[in-house]
């Protein structure tokens, strides 16, 4: 998974907390529990994101300033985590989305093993073969097969307002 410190309409995004855990640690705690994934692999720019995620059983890799800049694609970001933790197929999942059953990661591997490639809509989970992604094209140009991902909530968190009504949408209600 991939998650850098840069987010400039909501800063320290991948940290802050939704249900008391930050998003960050939250994504990578569901990938560890969901038992579908042979190792855990955290990529990011930043020490921060590192350590609120050290004291889980996964891998951690320092992302170069290259591969952290805000228009920086996502599938060259794949890729140097390929070339460092080979694997057969490569899932993402996306923290922008705490709220995502793990049938999302069984449906998007299954669709990977049968196209190369898969992409939840919602885009929550991006699963590619090893095959797909080192003979990649374009990196802009997407070339998933899309599946639509019903339980994954409907907000890509991107500012405030999104976490927070992602925090509406599904937390008790309170009177304020």
């Amino acid at each position: 998974m991939i998650a850098r410190i840069g987010s400039k309409r909501l800063p320290y995004k991948n940290l802050l907390p939704y249900k008391g855990v930050p998003l960050v640690l939250r994504a990578v705690q569901k990938m560890i529990t969901s038992a579908r994934f042979d190792q855990v692999v955290l990529s990011t720019d930043s020490e921060l994101i590192a350590r609120t995620c050290m004291e889980e059983n996964i891998s951690i890799l320092n992302r170069p300033q290259k591969l952290s800049e805000d228009a920086t694609p996502s599938i060259p970001v794949f890729q140097h985590i390929l070339e460092y933790f080979p694997c057969d197929i490569h899932v993402n999942y996306n923290c922008n989305f705490p709220e995502c059953p793990d049938t999302v990661f069984d449906e998007a591997i299954k669709n990977c093993k049968q196209f190369g490639e898969s992409l939840s809509d919602p885009f929550a989970v991006w699963a590619q073969s090893r095959d797909c992604l080192t003979s990649y094209g374009d990196p802009q140009l997407i070339t998933a097969f899309k599946f639509k991902a019903e339980k994954v909530q409907n907000i890509d968190i991107h500012d405030i307002d999104d976490l927070l009504l992602t925090h509406q949408q599904y937390q008790e209600k309170r009177p304020w």
